[in-house]
């Protein structure tokens, strides 16, 4: 996978698991094959979405192969390796090459809340060392505990093969100079979802973000929208997706809220696995009144 394969839409395909907490291959496949139909050029497995923290090495591996075998060739598939210690992290990315990704998405050394240059770079030139295979970085400061600069970032692309990062830093002065800095040198993904259009527009190559899959006909046109002149339909497209990331991210633990949104437009999301609980009535209900404002249908 290099660089120029990843824009457009990417999601965080969601792990669906039943009540027991198993795995629901084919509902997973499922959704894979639907995420695609809606417009997708990737699929993320493992992520944030994924409840990659509740998973194994040998669970990633697996998730991966069924994606990679849903799509059947149509996208490439990217699997979520990101964990505290860098052995684990080579354990998921060896499992992920294994069974067919085409590049895994990696943060630093997650929830340790500081870090020096020199670990920093050591964590990702021996992953690279480790597993020999494109390197997309994971630049999450709410969910690491660190935010990686834009001298970090470019540290980090010379010493492992970095093809894109997905960058869910809430400050646009970020968003701005990081692609002012580096668009012409690896793909940047937008990861807040109220930040795709304008993200687009000055110059971001596409986002690994939460709520497109919710806007129906309109999922496959966003990219290629937010490159246009501005109009009514972009404002309309942006106001819905802050409305939905705000309404997500507003309820529950995550994914909980997410998985529910899913299961109300008729996707197999199953719950969350432990320790995360699933959203309650009144999380449904909030969903289906924000649905009905934004005039996106869903089962009854």
């Amino acid at each position: 996978m290099k660089k120029e394969d990843l824009h457009g839409f990417v999601p965080a395909a969601p792990t669906p698991f039943n009540a027991a907490g198993d795995i629901m291959e084919d509902e997973f496949q499922s959704l894979v094959k639907w995420l695609i139909g809606q417009g997708a050029t990737a699929i993320c497995v493992s992520g944030d979405n994924g409840e990659s923290w509740a998973l194994s090495a040998a669970e990633k591996g697996r998730l991966t192969r069924l994606a990679v075998d849903a799509s059947a060739g149509a996208v490439p598939v990217i699997t979520g390796c990101s964990a505290t210690m860098l052995k684990s992290s080579v354990e998921f990315a060896l499992q992920a090459k294994e069974n067919g990704a085409s590049a895994v998405l990696s943060m630093p050394q997650t929830y340790v809340l500081k870090t020096t240059r020199d670990e920093l770079l050591g964590r990702f030139e021996k992953l690279n060392a480790a597993i020999d295979m494109p390197i997309i970085a994971y630049n999450s400061p709410r969910r690491a505990g660190l935010n990686l600069s834009l001298d970090d970032i470019g540290a980090i692309m010379d010493v492992a093969p970095i093809i894109g990062i997905k960058e869910s830093n809430r400050d646009y002065f970020h968003h701005s100079h990081l692609i002012n800095r580096f668009a012409d040198k690896m793909a940047i993904m937008v990861g807040p979802c109220h930040y795709i259009m304008p993200g687009i527009a000055l110059g971001a190559q596409g986002y690994i973000a939460t709520g497109p899959e919710f806007l129906g006909d309109d999922t496959r046109n966003i990219a290629a929208l937010a490159k246009e002149k501005p109009s009514g339909k972009q404002a309309e497209i942006h106001h819905k997706l802050t409305v939905i990331y705000e309404l997500l991210m507003g309820h529950s633990t995550w994914p909980a809220a997410f998985k529910a949104a899913l299961n109300l437009i008729g996707q197999p999301a199953g719950v969350p696995r432990d320790p995360v609980y699933a959203a309650t009535p009144e999380v449904f209900d909030d969903i289906r009144k924000t649905f009905d404002e934004l005039g996106i249908s869903y089962l009854p």
